[in-house]
């Protein structure tokens, strides 16, 4: 009997000039790009809220949060995420596509941050960038609001 490879989906996007994915299941919508409200942060990643069917749901910069170089274009979308108990929206540059990847495909990121960095996934020549979503958060969550 032979061993199936277990699959999963990923939603990949860009951010500056790489590609980086989330699981589909932490992804709950795609919307368009729209300037979040300001809020107070000591933690320059936080952009702002925004209102979403009625919930206030915060905005983080991925980008920044993870040092890439990134600018907002028309293509730019937030990306509604489901961390944990909390619903968050990302801004990435452009939402690419879903790909469905066997266990085969991703490999350890050596060198890589564990707590922002899950995985890397190798389609081909392609090296794709899997995030851990449960704790790319952590800090801002953590982090008092200065009064």
């Amino acid at each position: 009997m032979s061993e199936q490879a277990n699959h999963q989906q990923l939603v990949v996007f860009t951010l500056g000039a790489e590609h980086y994915a989330l699981p589909i299941q932490a992804v709950n919508e795609i919307i368009r790009y729209a300037e979040p409200r300001s809020v107070a942060s000591r933690t320059e990643w936080v952009r702002g809220v925004i209102s979403l069917r009625g919930r206030i749901v915060p905005v983080y910069d991925v980008a920044a949060r993870l040092g890439i170089a990134s600018e907002l274009t028309e293509q730019s979308k937030i990306v509604i995420v489901e961390a944990g108990a909390e619903t968050a929206g990302v801004i990435v540059d452009t939402v690419e596509e879903v790909l469905t990847v066997s266990d085969d495909q991703i490999e350890d990121a050596p060198g890589a941050d564990r707590s922002m960095i899950e995985a890397i996934v190798r389609i081909d020549d392609r090296l794709i960038v899997l995030l851990t979503l449960s704790t790319i958060f952590e800090t801002a969550t953590e982090l008092p609001v200065a009064a």
